[in-house]
């Protein structure tokens, strides 16, 4: 199941097969409308980013050269697509200074309540500059290395790096202001 599944369905469209191109979509909605709500906060609109991206994908299938797995060219394309669409029609951000503190800012033993903590920091991630935005959410929230984050992205490696760790320095700098030390898990 999984990469050969996707091999066999795409084989199946590009021989005239459009109904196996349905396979494709259910295994592969769910992370896709979920990557599209990362980058614009937004389940309708991230519904239409998906779709518009599986459209792309079935006119595009001639087009994956089979050089990385079907999911990588997929979620890439989904990425390039989801990037140009914040381009044209931005979100509305908050700028970092504006987002709220948490209703309970402290909990009984004097800390941050976890669960408001994961949402100030995705609130101060969604407020940084797209460019950082894009790599901290394929790094941090859909557990992608830096390889397949800078495929999804279309840049070097490096340039990924330097953007984890410039958004990273921007996010303690704006967290340490307001006295929360930043608590990312996994490093580049």
């Amino acid at each position: 199941m999984g990469a050969a599944e996707d091999q066999t369905s795409v084989e199946r469209v590009l021989s005239g097969d459009t109904s196996a191109f349905e396979g494709i979509v259910r295994r592969w909605q769910g992370p896709l409308v979920n990557l599209a709500y990362q980058f614009c906060r937004d389940r309708g609109r991230a519904e239409e980013m998906a779709q518009e991206a599986f459209l792309r994908a079935y006119r595009s299938l001639d087009r994956w050269r089979r050089e990385a797995a079907f999911s990588t060219w997929l979620f890439a394309l989904a990425t390039n697509l989801y990037c140009s669409e914040l381009r044209r029609i931005p979100l509305r951000t908050v700028p970092l200074d504006d987002v709220a503190e948490p209703r309970d800012i402290r909990a009984a033993d004097g800390g941050l309540e976890n669960e408001d903590r994961d949402r100030l920091v995705r609130r101060a991630v969604f407020a940084l500059p797209p460019k950082y935005r894009e790599a901290l959410i394929l790094f941090y929230f859909h557990d992608m290395d830096v390889h397949s984050a800078a495929r999804s992205l279309g840049l070097p490696e490096g340039t990924v790096k330097a953007r984890l760790s410039r958004g990273r320095e921007m996010l303690r700098s704006k967290l340490s202001q307001r006295r929360l030390p930043l608590q990312l898990t996994k490093e580049a």
